[in-house]
């Protein structure tokens, strides 16, 4: 699987529900703690991106994710994305639902696990 692939399919899991933790890599020793930046959190080491996108998937549904620029840029054992996404999802604790125009971009690192994130962050394309 390729990178491109790999970024398809986070977003095919965050669709249907299914786990995201797996989609990022552990850091090693000597590593400063990876970033996931999101809309309004930011979760910063292993431990806090897979305990907060676990919640996330506990607390939401109906999620809908479509792609409209995805770009991708691939050597050896790295690559990195940007891409404008349209994110719709029900926040079931409140039941409210949310919908955003944002923009992505990270950094994924070949593993023996295949392609994973080592960083992510994604914003809203909101106009000042």
């Amino acid at each position: 699987m390729d990178a491109r692939t790999t970024v398809s399919e986070y977003y095919e899991a965050l669709r249907t529900g299914k786990p995201l933790g797996p989609y990022f890599a552990d850091e090693r020793a000597g590593d400063d703690a990876f970033v996931k930046f999101g809309i309004s959190e930011c979760l910063v080491g292993g431990e806090q991106i897979r305990a907060g996108l676990r919640s996330q998937t506990e607390t939401t549904t109906d999620w809908e994710v479509t792609s409209h620029a995805l770009r991708v840029c691939e050597r050896d054992r790295h690559a990195w994305f940007s891409d404008d996404v349209s994110m719709v999802w029900t926040d079931t604790d409140v039941a409210r639902r949310h919908e955003f125009d944002t923009r992505w971009s990270g950094t994924l690192e070949f593993t023996s696990d295949g392609w994973q994130f080592v960083g992510m962050h994604v914003s809203t394309a909101d106009q000042l």
